[in-house]
């Protein structure tokens, strides 16, 4: 093979579809389960289920960005200044793509979006899933992605499910050789959320160590130097960008869109101020219980990351999982907020997945309807409450 064969790395099989089709289709069914006992909780409480997942918290302000483009600001008595800067381009662009070439608003082109990329999220992770475990774990890991609590998010016109779309994918195209690819998908991900930070770090720690373990030209996955290098090169392009842009637009710099999201009061402190949320739960008996869930939520979820280590994850997966948790738990605000920023690290949720890939279907398939029926209940009453945005 010479330097600039093509990467051993094959391109997708004609069935992968059809090899996909379990996993799309039980994902389907869950979210529809969700969206059915949304609209009947909602209509029990006089409120719509439309209005719930397209004009609520951050899905608002996304369409105001579609809508009016960026420099909306809203001043709060204490204060703060929350500015829509903080919201990064990808999905209010594709809003407003949508609303110009079809007749619909931007909140329900949002909709739209958010509801095709959860598909193409479901794909993705079965990919990464079935490269790594096989297909039957590959089926698994989107059902437990799908019965999540905060699941419901995914059929809301937030950017979490674009976002996880194209970091599974961008992920994929890394374990299986196609820098470029990887790189393209993950600077689109760095123009959707600020977390693509981690999709940039999967792709240049892996590239960087497969440079260190092979320093001839083809890579151990068959790719000539020069694919990586662009890879690493376009990965970053996204977030630096748009980050670059609102500096500029602030006259602050390229430090100036960490000033935005000061307004917001949201940081990162290591988890300090995290750590001080919890510890102020166990001041009174009933707020205890919430802080007991608090404390167990966070074991679950490095226990999980210590799992996939052990089990021996690819790295891509691992830094990335990684980046995302220590990001969602160390933000300095927005504390209700974790478990929806916690929603893009399905590399987590492997361990499960392989562990329910090795009972039998029925019995699989029991726990994973009970936990959907469960997620369906608490995503309606989540959405009609006052809950976290």
């Amino acid at each position: 093979m010479t330097d600039l064969e093509t990467p051993v790395a094959k391109p997708p099989r004609a069935g992968a579809l059809r090899r996909a089709a379990p996993a799309l289709l039980g994902y389907a069914g869950v979210r529809a389960l969700g969206l059915v006992v949304l609209a009947a909780w909602s209509a029990a409480n006089g409120k719509s289920a439309h209005t719930l997942l397209t004009a609520r918290w951050d899905a608002l302000w996304y369409t105001r960005v579609a809508d009016l483009g960026y420099g909306w600001e809203v001043r709060l008595p204490n204060g703060d200044v929350h500015s829509n800067l903080a919201f990064f381009p990808l999905l209010p662009w594709l809003e407003r793509l949508g609303s110009a070439l079809t007749p619909l608003s931007s909140a329900d082109a949002g909709l739209l979006v958010s509801t095709a990329a959860s598909l193409a999220a479901a794909w993705g992770i079965f990919a990464v899933a079935e490269h790594v475990y096989g297909r039957r774990a590959g089926v698994c890991a989107v059902l437990v992605w799908a019965v999540l609590p905060i699941g419901v998010v995914q059929s809301m016109a937030y950017s979490e499910s674009l976002f996880t779309a194209l970091a599974a994918w961008s992920l994929y195209a890394v374990l299986t050789g196609r820098w470029i690819t990887a790189g393209l998908l993950a600077a689109l991900a760095g123009l959707t959320r600020p977390v693509g930070v981690a999709v940039v770090a999967a792709v240049w720690v892996t590239a960087v160590m497969s440079f260190v373990r092979d320093r001839s030209a083809p890579g151990p996955d068959g790719a000539p130097r020069w694919r990586r290098a662009l890879g690493m090169l376009l990965a970053p392009l996204g977030a630096a960008g748009y980050v670059l842009w609102v500096g500029r637009r602030t006259g602050k710099g390229p430090l100036g869109y960490l000033d935005v999201q000061a307004g917001w009061r949201n940081g990162f402190d290591g988890g300090y101020a995290f750590a001080r949320f919890v510890a102020d739960k166990f001041t009174s008996f009933p707020s205890a219980l919430a802080g007991v869930g608090l404390i167990v939520g966070v074991a679950l979820v490095v226990w999980l990351y210590v799992t996939c280590v052990r089990q021996g994850q690819p790295l891509p997966l691992l830094v990335y999982s990684g980046v995302v948790t220590a990001l969602a738990l160390c933000a300095s605000s927005y504390f209700g907020s974790k478990p929806r920023l916690l929603l893009p690290a399905f590399p987590l949720l492997l361990p499960l997945a392989l562990a329910l890939s090795r009972l039998r279907t029925p019995r699989s398939a029991a726990i994973l309807g009970g936990v959907a029926a469960a997620s369906a209940v608490y995503g309606a009453f989540w959405l009609n409450g006052s809950g976290p945005p």
